[in-house]
C-alpha cells in the first residue's frame, strides 16, 4: 500500500477521507504504470465551461450535421451562436486538472490525453499527446474544398460582416462552444475565401460519427498504455465506452474520477467521486515515474 494518507497530506488538500482513501487506492493500482487519459466535459468545468452531462447541467438540443447542412437559418443561427460563444470560450484558462495532466506527462507518466472535449484547453496547458476525439473550436473547414482556416481570423471576418454584433461580458456557454442567441436575422454567414463554399467548426456534430483515423489513434494510445483515467465523463458516449472496454479486456487498471454516477462504474478498478482538478492535482504528487 502507498503510505499518500500517512506522510503526504498536501498531496490531497481538501479531499474528505472517503475521497481521499479512494485517491490512496487509485494511486496504489497506478503506480509504476504508464497512463492514458480520457477526459470529458468534467475537466473543463472549472474553467467556466459547464458540463454537458453533470449534476445541474441544463437540457439542451445540440443542433445536427443534418440541420446545419441542410438549412441556411439553422447555418446562421449556429454561426452567431458560435461566435459569441467561441469568444468566451477562447478567454477560458486551463485550471489546475489540465495542468496537472500536462505535468504527468512531461514526468513520463501519463503516455497522452485523449479527450471528448473541444476546448483547447489541454493542448494550451502543455499537453504534447493530445487526441481531439470531437474535434477542435481553433480550426474551419471548408466542406466544398477544404481549406482550413484559423478561427481567430475568422472571427475577425465575422465581426468585420456584421459590427452590429456584440460580445457579452458574460456569455451562456456549453461544452460545444456554442449559445443560443436571441436573433440572428440580418446575420451575414462567413463562406470560404477560396471557393465560396459553405464552412463547418472542424467538430463532430451530434449525429455525426467521429473519423475512424482520429479514434484508432486513440484506441492506439491505449494499447500502448498500462492503465487509463478516465476524468470528467459520464460515459454515455458510446466512444468512452469502448475505450474502457479495450483496457479492460487487457485486464488494465481503470479508475473513473467523476461526481456522480457514470456507465463504466461496474467495470472500473476504482471509482472516485469527487472533482477531477483535485483528485488530478493529487495524482501528479503522488504518482511515482513508471517503470
Amino acid at each position: 500500500m502507498s503510505t499518500l494518507l500517512d506522510h503526504s497530506h498536501e498531496a490531497v488538500p481538501h479531499l474528505d477521507p472517503e475521497t481521499a482513501d479512494a485517491v490512496e487506492r487509485a494511486v496504489d493500482a497506478l503506480s509504476g504504470r504508464r497512463i492514458a487519459v480520457l477526459t470529458g466535459a468534467g475537466v473543463s468545468t472549472d474553467s467556466g465551461i459547464p458540463d454537458y452531462r453533470g449534476k445541474g447541467a441544463p437540457t439542451r438540443t445540440p443542433m445536427t450535421a443534418q440541420q446545419f447542412l441542410s438549412s441556411a437559418s439553422s447555418r446562421r443561427r449556429y454561426w452567431v451562436g458560435s461566435h459569441l460563444g467561441w469568444r468566451a470560450f477562447a478567454a477560458a484558462q486551463p485550471n489546475d486538472g489540465h495542468l496537472a495532466l500536462a505535468e504527468l506527462e512531461s514526468r513520463g507518466i501519463a503516455s497522452g490525453v485523449i479527450t471528448q472535449n473541444v476546448d483547447g484547453l489541454h493542448v494550451r496547458a502543455g499537453s504534447r499527446r493530445v487526441v481531439e476525439l470531437h474535434g477542435t473550436m481553433r480550426r474551419v473547414l471548408c466542406t466544398h474544398c477544404g481549406q482550413v482556416f484559423d478561427r481567430r481570423d475568422l472571427a475577425a471576418r465575422v465581426e468585420a460582416d456584421n459590427p452590429w454584433i456584440t460580445v457579452p461580458d458574460a456569455v451562456e456557454l456549453g461544452p460545444d462552444g456554442d449559445v443560443l442567441p436571441s436573433s440572428s436575422d440580418g446575420f451575414v454567414v462567413p463562406d470560404c475565401s477560396v471557393c465560396h463554399g459553405m464552412l463547418k467548426p472542424d467538430v463532430v456534430f451530434f449525429g455525426e460519427y467521429i473519423p475512424v483515423a482520429k479514434f484508432t489513434e486513440a484506441e492506439q494510445l491505449v494499447q500502448t498504455s498500462e492503465a487509463l483515467v478516465i476524468a470528467g465523463s459520464s460515459l454515455v458516449v458510446n466512444s468512452g465506452i469502448r475505450l474502457l472496454e479495450r483496457a479492460r479486456r487487457r485486464k488494465l487498471p481503470v479508475v473513473i474520477v467523476n461526481r456522480g454516477q457514470t456507465r463504466g462504474d461496474a467495470r472500473a478498478t476504482v471509482k472516485i467521486d469527487a472533482g477531477t482538478t483535485e483528485v488530478l492535482r493529487a495524482f501528479a504528487r503522488a504518482l511515482p515515474a513508471a517503470r
